[in-house]
């Protein structure tokens, strides 16, 4: 595979069309741990001082580009354009697909209820659908042996080939990683708070602010509570211009 270095991230992101024929085809394979990430902004800023974060970033098996700052950065760094793809949106598609094609799928995480909530929301919607919703952990970040084995059992019964986790970045990526053997035979895809769009609970942007990729815009305005990670974006500007610049490694 041939990769650049984006912000020293390994960056071989594919197309729309590319990702949902590779998921397919992942989703068909029994013995097989795929990771799945998005690559945007904030998780990119975060990733230059946390070198785990990054190493599982570069390694992941498909990157999707969320959000229009990925995707500018791309461009003034000369990488071939890709498409933009929300991760909420590539949930969405892949639920279909799984109920077009059978698959099972585990959402996990989100706040109580929402999981299971979500997934009866979904069964309504579409009935060849099989899909499981659990919140899994009080808090991810002190996960208990008892929140684990419950996890892994309901995985082990269920043996679902697509799991989408809502633990949020980087949580729902390490968890991924450091539990690749109990998943194995899942394509595994970190939606961060892409429940709680599907379900309502938090309004998207029109569609027409989407596509001029104002997004992140219209999120700040609706919860400005999220300033504190909007500043990233500027860090992320930054660090593009340096490595535009040859002021860091490429």
């Amino acid at each position: 595979m041939n990769t650049n270095k984006y912000l020293n991230i390994d960056f071989h992101p594919s197309s729309k069309k590319d990702i949902l024929e590779k998921i397919l085809m992942y989703m068909s394979s029994k013995y097989t741990f795929v990771h799945i990430v998005s690559l945007n902004p904030e998780n990119m800023v975060m990733a230059q001082t946390d070198i785990e974060y990054r190493n599982m970033l570069s390694q992941s098996d498909i990157q999707i580009i969320d959000g229009i700052g990925t995707a500018v950065g791309a461009a003034i760094l000369g990488f071939p354009s890709t498409d933009r793809l929300a991760g909420v949106d590539l949930m969405d598609l892949v639920i279909h697909l799984a109920a077009e094609k059978g698959f099972r799928i585990l959402l996990l995480g989100g706040k109580p209820n929402l999981a299971e909530s979500l997934a009866d929301c979904y069964k309504k919607k579409l009935p060849n659908l099989s899909v499981k919703g659990e919140m899994g952990y009080v808090d991810i970040l002190a996960s208990k042996s008892e929140e684990d084995d419950r996890v892994f059992s309901i995985v082990a019964d269920y043996k679902p080939q697509i799991i989408f986790a809502a633990f949020g970045s980087p949580a729902q990526e390490k968890w991924f990683y450091a539990h690749k053997h109990e998943l194995n035979g899942s394509v595994c895809i970190g939606v961060g708070g892409g429940f709680d769009f599907l379900s309502g609970e938090v309004s998207r942007a029109p569609q027409l602010i989407r596509s001029f990729g104002f997004e992140w815009l219209y999120r700040l305005i609706t919860q400005p509570w999220r300033i504190k990670r909007q500043l990233r974006l500027i860090e992320f500007i930054r660090l593009v211009l340096l490595q535009k610049f040859g002021i860091v490694s490429a």
